[in-house]
């Protein structure tokens, strides 16, 4: 039996990405459905840290490491998502953020599963397409980012 702290972990857990929604949680239809898809989400995700992990010692160093300029591109994202149409931008922020599957975006928007991964897919090209050309990401000759240009959020 697990010690009610873990349990009260994973429901701060639940209650913050709850919070982070803001407005977006007040127009999920079920909220209640919601609700419990990231709860499970939540107790799945802890459940890998806690297999996978292992006490590290005290006097370990941490690793020197850059971080990658793919990684540094995400303060383009907020920018360039807002410039993107409803549509996009909700599709974007409830699977690719949010991390709900597309099956349940189909759901939620009274979808195909076949229409949501579109819808998915064509977002995901429009905000590449986007990020391309407003912050003049350049490519390398693997595909991969090497360097862009950020733009200031939007006020």
């Amino acid at each position: 039996m697990r010690p009610p702290a873990d349990a009260e972990d994973l429901l701060h857990d639940l209650f913050v990405k709850a919070l982070r929604q803001g407005e977006r949680f007040c127009a999920v239809r079920d909220p209640r459905a919601w609700l419990f898809e990231v709860a499970r989400n939540v107790v799945v995700d802890r459940a890998r840290r806690v297999r996978n992990g292992e006490p590290l010692p005290e006097d370990l160093a941490a690793p020197e490491f850059e971080v990658a300029v793919v990684d540094q591109l995400s303060a383009c994202l907020p920018r360039v998502l807002a410039e993107l149409s409803e549509e996009d931008r909700e599709a974007i922020s409830l699977c690719d953020i949010g991390g709900i599957t597309q099956a349940r975006f189909a759901q939620l928007k009274g979808l195909s599963l076949a229409g949501a991964k579109s819808r998915v897919q064509r977002a995901r090209k429009r905000l590449r397409e986007r990020l391309l050309r407003a912050c003049q990401v350049r490519l390398d000759e693997r595909g991969q980012v090497c360097c862009f240009v950020p733009r200031p959020p939007l006020e």
